[in-house]
């Protein structure tokens, strides 16, 4: 089988490979026991498209807050169990489908998409099949799409479109050895689904390659990628220190064979504690843009309907009711000034690196055990993806674990509207981790 969905069009365009046979294999591994709990719903098998369409007929999972004409859009929650069929696609759903995506299923997510770890207690959480190959232990997957990456990393889809509004495309593409795009917010649609927080949403997909990652962004932003080669030597990057705090002793040598790579690459590195990074903290008071948003779309829902709920999403929703729509106006004036303020910390830099996540995907019974436990663990998971949201910049998470070990993520970050240049340096980055080389 080939690796990643560029592989896959190729064999199909060259007629080494047949799109119904990758299809069927595709919803086997739906239906499979590494998928359980992975999907809401799946759809009707779908015709196979032309393979000279951009996406030839392969599989794409799609995230339960997009709608998908004739089905259902739930956000994995039980209070819309009841929900009516959707009336037509999502922009960005009808962008796959004229691409030649086969939409096979909704996938599972964590309820409205609300925490960085994929827990889901009506569905179900799913496990993560790239951890389970390594010890054997029921870690998980990272989320909020946790759904789509294992749909992806267990074979039932060649990408997963989600969403990411803290971290929840780049989390589980980390935790489950993928790679996690996050574009600059207004690229790509949102309309058509259930929002978290507007203001931080972002539609976007996970993958199994960078090249797979501009393919699927060309096509949800409806633009080309213009990719940028340069030299390693002409790199210069900076790695905030605050950024490596509390790492596991994994995540730290991963972290630190990547640089090394990197500079022997001949990137130029320098580690910095960028001034407004320090305030980060004081914009999440009372749960941020994410509370106050979110509890907008939600207060007459969970009035009528909060017994329906995970309570540990609807206890993060009602902190939002403490906040006064004053508040919410000085919330939005303080985030464009300390966007302001970053951007100029970060000039002359082409992207920032830091390790994706602090630590390995923990293991699923204590998280489910201990509200505590819980809530800690998914503030340090959202720590470092949460502040390219507040920056309205764009991300991407690469595998960075050697062969045999639990994955972990580098990630490359910068300002918003640096999508292309990010993309160019994550191919060259991507080639560089694997090869230990240029």
């Amino acid at each position: 089988m080939p690796h990643d969905l560029s592989s896959a069009l190729d064999g199909l365009r060259n007629g080494r490979l047949q799109a119904a046979e990758l299809l069927q294999r595709s919803l086997d591994a739906a239906r499979g026991e590494a998928c359980r709990h992975a999907f809401v719903r799946l759809f009707p098998a779908p015709a196979v498209a032309e393979p000279n369409t951009p996406l030839g007929g392969l599989a794409i999972s799609i995230k339960d807050l997009f709608d998908v004409a004739s089905q259902p859009t739930t956000a994995a929650s039980r209070s819309l169990a009841d929900a009516a069929p959707a009336a037509a696609d999502s922009p960005a759903v009808a962008r796959l489908r004229g691409a030649g995506a086969a939409l096979i299923g909704h996938t599972n997510l964590s309820e409205f998409a609300f925490s960085g770890l994929g827990l889901n207690p009506h569905h179900g959480t799913p496990l993560n099949p790239a951890t389970r190959a390594i010890d054997g232990l029921a870690r998980i997957p990272g989320g909020s799409t946790s759904g789509g990456a294992v749909s992806v990393a267990a074979g039932a889809a060649w990408a997963a479109l989600g969403s990411d509004t803290g971290g929840s495309i780049r989390i589980p593409a980390a935790l489950c050895g993928l790679v996690g795009f996050k574009n600059t917010a207004r690229l790509t649609p949102a309309e058509g689904g259930i929002p978290l927080a507007t203001s931080l949403d972002t539609t976007c997909a996970i993958t199994r390659s960078v090249r797979d990652a501009v393919l699927l962004h060309e096509i949800l932003a409806a633009r080309r990628v213009a990719l940028q080669a340069r030299p390693w030597s002409a790199r210069r990057l900076g790695v905030p220190r605050a950024m490596l705090e509390g790492l596991d002793s994994q995540v730290a040598r991963d972290f630190e064979r990547a640089l090394a790579r990197l500079s022997a690459a001949g990137a130029r590195i320098e580690t910095i504690d960028p001034e407004p990074l320090r305030d980060f903290g004081a914009l999440q008071l009372q749960g941020g843009l994410a509370a106050a948003e979110s509890w907008a779309w939600h207060r007459l829902r969970l009035a009528a309907r909060e017994s329906d709920y995970d309570p540990r999403v609807a206890l993060r929703i009602k902190r939002g009711a403490a906040l006064s729509a004053a508040d919410y106006i000085d919330l939005l004036q303080a985030r464009r000034a300390w966007i302001a303020r970053m951007e100029a910390a970060l000039q002359g830099f082409d992207a920032l690196l830091s390790p994706t996540v602090p630590r390995v995907a923990p293991e699923l019974a204590p998280l489910l055990a201990d509200d505590e436990h819980f809530f800690t663990t998914n503030l340090l998971m959202l720590r470092n993806t949460s502040v390219v949201n507040l920056l309205d910049g764009c991300a991407i998470s690469l595998p960075c674990h050697a062969p045999g070990e639990l994955p972990t993520g580098l990630m490359l970050w910068a300002p918003a509207m640096h999508d292309d240049a990010l993309l160019s340096l994550a191919l060259q980055a991507e080639a560089a981790l694997a090869n230990g080389e240029a």
